[in-house]
């Protein structure tokens, strides 16, 4: 299907829409209104980004935040938001308790599900992380691009979520990615919902730095977004896959912390994190170690479902040799 529409749309010497074509951005809206409740969204409220680490990386710059402001990460998080924050000399303050937040916060990031633990926000949590938020004049980004990926019957609330913004957006905005639910990581392929006039603020200047999704990838872009099908085929996939490594992880002795959803398990064996990451290297499994994303992981290593069927089926065999 991807590949179908980025043939199709293949001889674009012109350049594209930074907003994204009429057909895009509608789609994009009824993708965020169906998939994730946000109730009826404006075509000035959603955009596409090159990757969603692209706006990771570049938020805090596009934003304007300055080397006198804060920016709060999650306690146990991927670093490119402290990368980000960090680009612009800004402080960083790891904290999940919104009390925590200290004044001068201009951006607080929330991950869920998160990476590397596939944490789960609930509704409430996201209520009054907006609401600190707002007391404290800062944006909130959610980077939501598990979001599909909930196991067990868990929900997976967006940010934008009706039961969250009770129609408000202000303040807040969501990304998401098709790397993972469309298995599209190299096109780079994502998109962004929120806060109109936070959304037309990063869409000028996204103009003026030339961050355009090309005319191909936006009409691939297009496609996956409006098919709900082949996404419940590639969770199908990483569903079998997650149970056989998890599976394997607990016979081998290891404890599975959080994972309720997202592409990684959250594993430990009670020691330090380099030693698991050793034992496992042992046994021919490359895991990553928890203090990768922050010290509150010290003890955990994170188990990607990312490996193809043979592989996720080998790793018992090797733990359990």
């Amino acid at each position: 299907m991807a590949t179908k529409a980025l043939q199709d749309a293949a001889q674009a010497p012109s350049y594209p829409l930074t907003a994204g074509t009429p057909e895009l951005r509608g789609a994009m809206a009824a993708w965020w209104e169906r998939r994730r409740n946000t109730g009826p969204l404006d075509a000035l409220e959603v955009m596409p980004s090159i990757g969603s680490k692209e706006m990771v990386g570049l938020l805090p710059t596009l934003l304007g935040v300055r080397s006198t402001d804060v920016v709060v990460i999650p306690e146990i998080a991927y670093p490119t938001y402290a990368m980000g924050a960090h680009m612009v000399g800004a402080h960083v303050v790891a904290s999940d308790d919104p009390a925590e937040w200290p004044e001068g916060t201009k951006l607080v990031w929330l991950n869920s599900p998160g990476n590397p633990t596939g944490r789960v926000h609930d509704v409430a949590y996201l209520r009054e992380a907006l609401s600190v938020a707002r007391q404290l004049g800062a944006v909130v980004a959610s980077d939501e691009c598990y979001g599909e990926l909930g196991w067990e019957g868990i929900p997976v609330p967006s940010l934008l979520d009706h039961e969250v913004t009770q129609g408000d957006r202000s303040g807040a905005i969501a990304l998401y990615s098709t790397s993972k639910q469309s298995n599209l990581a190299g096109y780079r392929a994502a998109l962004v919902a929120g806060d109109q006039t936070l959304i037309q603020e990063l869409l000028l200047a996204r103009k003026h730095l030339g961050l355009i999704v090309p005319a191909p990838i936006q009409a691939a872009l297009t496609a996956v977004l409006g098919d709900d099908e082949h996404v419940a085929t590639q969770k199908e996939r990483y569903r079998l896959r997650r149970d056989l490594v998890r599976s394997a992880l607990q016979e081998a002795g290891f404890r599975i912390d959080h994972s309720e959803a997202g592409l990684y398990l959250w594993a430990t064996r009670e020691e330090d994190c380099w030693d698991t990451v050793s034992w496992c290297a042992e046994r021919g499994v490359l895991v990553a170690p928890g203090s990768f994303y922050g010290e509150a992981g010290s003890r955990h290593v994170r188990v990607a479902l990312t490996v193809s069927d043979q592989h996720a089926e080998a790793v018992r065999g090797r733990f359990l040799a």
